[in-house]
């Protein structure tokens, strides 16, 4: 007997939300439907993915950034044909396979010259929770302080890190000393330092939930008191790094030199799930401080050699392609043609982000119209407005985003860093259309209602289609 995917996807064709409804989170299903997301993909190449119909759309949240390469990247699929054709011999577990020390010494040679060892892990939530435990092996101190807007991951310990409650809410008591820091408040970080019970202090250099900034003075000063205090700085750059802000890693636009560093997502080549946690030796040292802790702290899956394929092929594209440096000329592309844009549209107010990782910011309109539009929008929920913008963006124009974080007018563009001014121009155009009509009239907004109620009636008639009895 054999297994063929083609045969099964094509027997099954179809069924994408009902099995997710009965198998999986039917309440994800509702929230696709409602928004009349719920389309039938059936290929990804580059920055772009085509349903079975062959529409194509601009995906800019790149599965949240994991896709840095853009989607089926040929030399990272040649890798891993390679891979598997090898018959490696995988996780031996009592082993020091070479793949993983070939990845580590590529991470650490990109890296600043305190970080010397790597701890490779499944996703950016298992880093986190890696650098939680190391940073408090180190010290000798127990509590983590983090910031507010800040998102590191779902996993236990890294919850206890989330800077929104929603997310918390339900789950019962979680890291005891986890406390939050208003996000670049010197003086309520020395305040908590002061107390001499702080591991570490972790950070998004550029926050994903919002796509928040600082300068790189306050930077500077945030991090010399972490230091001042004997506690560890930690740089979560699972989004921002490998290149999505125009740099290998984002704090090298602030100047900033992190005791723990964590990433994943684009090291997986949008292929084979990893993390890794890189710091020094003398922290590394501290966990894996003898012969019997040689394993005290481990995963499974931590040296899957795949994993390790993926990753060397993505820094070989990477170097290869330029990636980084041209991330970093998008930036300034995406920039100069968004400025351009809020000049002319008064509901787009800031533009913000570097590289291929942008926020634009929409508030209230000064005409009288559009105001009242916007506050009938807002009184409805919350941050609305944004939404009414990526509902459309989706189903007039073919373009993938996303809200930035709940309660936020905040849309949040992650593009592919291979996308070019070609992507920009479409989704730069797409959106002064979008907003001129915004500015004119209700219709867009009609569009938006619309489309809502569509996906509210589908997802009602589903529901009582499950629950009607067999003829």
């Amino acid at each position: 007997m054999t297994f063929k995917l083609s045969e099964l996807l094509d027997q099954r064709h179809g069924e994408n939300f009902e099995l997710h409804a009965q198998y999986i989170n039917p309440q994800l299903t509702k929230v696709v439907k409602t928004l009349g997301f719920d389309r039938f993909y059936v290929r990804g190449e580059g920055c772009y993915l085509y349903d079975e119909e062959g529409k194509r759309y601009l995906d800019m949240l790149s599965g949240f950034g994991v896709f840095a390469l853009g989607r089926s990247h040929p030399v990272i699929k040649d890798a891993l044909h390679q891979a598997i054709d090898a018959d490696l011999p995988n996780m031996a577990q009592i082993d020091c396979a070479l793949l993983p020390g070939l990845l580590a010494e590529q991470l650490v040679t990109r890296s600043p010259v305190q970080i010397e060892r790597v701890f490779f892990c499944n996703s950016g939530a298992e880093a986190v929770e890696a650098s939680i435990k190391f940073a408090r092996a180190s010290t000798k101190r127990s509590r983590i302080l983090y910031n507010s807007h800040a998102y590191h991951g779902l996993t236990m310990g890294a919850l206890a890190l989330n800077g929104s409650s929603d997310f918390k809410s339900g789950f019962g008591p979680l890291l005891p000393g986890a406390t939050e820091v208003p996000f670049g408040d010197l003086d309520a970080l020395k305040k908590e330092l002061k107390k001499g019970d702080v591991a570490a202090f972790i950070v998004e250099p550029i926050q994903g939930k919002g796509v928040y900034e600082l300068e790189k003075e306050q930077w500077l000063a945030l991090e010399a008191a972490v230091h001042a205090a004997g506690a560890l700085f930690i740089c979560d750059e699972v989004q921002t790094g490998l290149g999505r802000t125009g740099a290998f890693y984002a704090f090298e636009h602030y100047g900033l030199s992190p005791d723990i560093i964590t990433i994943s997502k684009a090291l997986s080549g949008g292929f084979i799930p990893v993390g890794a946690m890189l710091t020094s030796d003398k922290v590394y040292r501290s966990v894996y401080s003898s012969m019997e802790r040689a394993l005290v702290h481990s995963t499974t899956f931590k040296g899957n050699q795949m994993a390790m394929v993926a990753g060397l092929a993505t820094l070989s594209v990477f170097d290869d392609d330029h990636i980084v440096e041209h991330a970093n000329a998008m930036g300034f592309v995406w920039r100069k043609k968004l400025e351009e844009l809020a000049r002319r549209h008064e509901f787009l107010h800031v533009i913000r982000g570097r590289g291929q990782m942008i926020g634009l910011v929409f508030g209230a309109p000064t005409s009288a119209g559009a105001k009242r539009r916007y506050r009938a929008i807002e009184a409805a929920r919350t941050a609305m407005f944004s939404q009414t913008l990526v509902v459309p963006l989706f189903h007039r124009y073919g373009i993938l985003t996303q809200v930035a974080a709940d309660n936020v007018n905040v849309i949040k563009l992650l593009p592919p860093l291979i996308a070019g001014e070609e992507e920009i121009d479409i989704f730069v155009s797409a959106l002064d259309e979008l907003l001129t009509d915004a500015e004119k009239n209700s219709a867009w907004l009609v569009e938006f209602g619309v489309t809502m109620a569509k996906g509210a009636f589908k997802k009602t008639r589903k529901s009582s289609s499950s629950t009607r009895a067999p003829s």
